[in-house]
């Protein structure tokens, strides 16, 4: 009765609207349902134990990126954090993909980064899984020195946002190799000449594996479970091959669009490392071993 309760006041709508609630796959660290508010089935997210702002930010982000209307998304229908935090969406039919998905997803992905951000990072609580990040510069204050780098603020950004928090918890977690934590800053001394450029800010999904893309009911695909901010592009799509799953009829309808620049390939294993340290600080195993080896390939 608590959770038909919670959805009921995430929808705003009374409790006897909401019925037929039915357990579901849910993710990693998410418990998820199926219910039926008034005429509509819709999917519900929740967090045991709760993250607070986890929910919020993924329904921000979500919104956010189906803003431009280039690929779908889940609508938000509600999203509640006091009580019982939990997030209701619209619940999505699925079937196999069709024949033109590949070209959907890469010509979608390469226009959703063209809509591009206002700045790195976002204007909400940043996470990926459990794991809080700081949202931008301004939040992430100073470098690990004790003060700003003067990098140009793409580099800027992936050190002080993305890398340095994620692998100092991991470190803590006991998750990384001795001397790591050495090692990146001397990535870090170095990284404005391994970036090679300094795009503008793309519009990224942020946490792109193969299990965040699925399919509609029109076989079309559905970017889910968005990290969702103001960042690189090139990290979308290395995080993309990293753990595979995605044909290379979507990297080739994303060049249609949008081209990479130069020297793209030489920076692949550099922006798989934000994910090899997020998945060494989770799930630690051999993780930390691989963030090593691509920091010690990249420095």
């Amino acid at each position: 009765m608590e959770l038909l309760e919670a959805i009921a006041r995430a929808c705003e709508v009374s409790p006897s609207a909401v019925t037929d609630l039915r357990p579901a796959s849910g993710g990693d660290i998410s418990r998820a349902h199926t219910a039926r508010v008034a005429d509509r089935r819709v999917f519900v997210k929740t967090l045991q134990p709760p993250v607070p702002g986890l929910l919020a930010a993924e329904a921000a982000g979500l919104d956010w990126l189906a803003a431009p209307d280039v690929v779908r998304t889940p609508r938000v229908l509600g999203v509640l954090e006091e009580d019982l935090p939990l997030l209701v969406l619209e619940h999505l039919g699925s079937t196999r993909p069709a024949r033109d998905h590949d070209e959907w997803l890469g010509r979608g992905l390469a226009r959703l980064h063209l809509a591009g951000s206002e700045s790195f990072g976002s204007p909400w609580p940043s996470f990926i899984g459990s794991l809080r990040r700081p949202r931008d510069l301004a939040e992430a204050g100073t470098d690990q020195t004790g003060t700003d780098t003067g990098m140009s603020s793409a580099a800027d950004f992936l050190a002080r946002c993305r890398w340095w928090p994620v692998a100092r918890t991991a470190a803590e977690r006991g998750a990384l190799p001795d001397g790591t934590l050495d090692a990146l800053a001397a990535l870090i001394d170095v990284l404005p000449d391994r970036l090679g450029h300094d795009e503008p800010p793309a519009r990224v999904h942020g946490d792109l594996w193969a299990g965040n893309a699925i399919t509609d009911e029109h076989g079309h695909p559905v970017l889910i479970d968005p990290s969702a901010h103001g960042g690189l592009r090139e990290a979308d799509l290395a995080m993309m091959r990293l753990f595979g799953g995605f044909a290379p009829a979507v990297f080739a309808a994303y060049d249609e669009v949008h081209p990479l620049p130069d020297g793209h390939t030489d920076r692949v294993a550099l922006h798989q490392l934000h994910p090899l340290l997020v998945h060494a600080a989770l799930f630690g195993g051999g993780y930390g071993r691989r963030a090593r080896d691509v920091i010690d390939r990249c420095t």
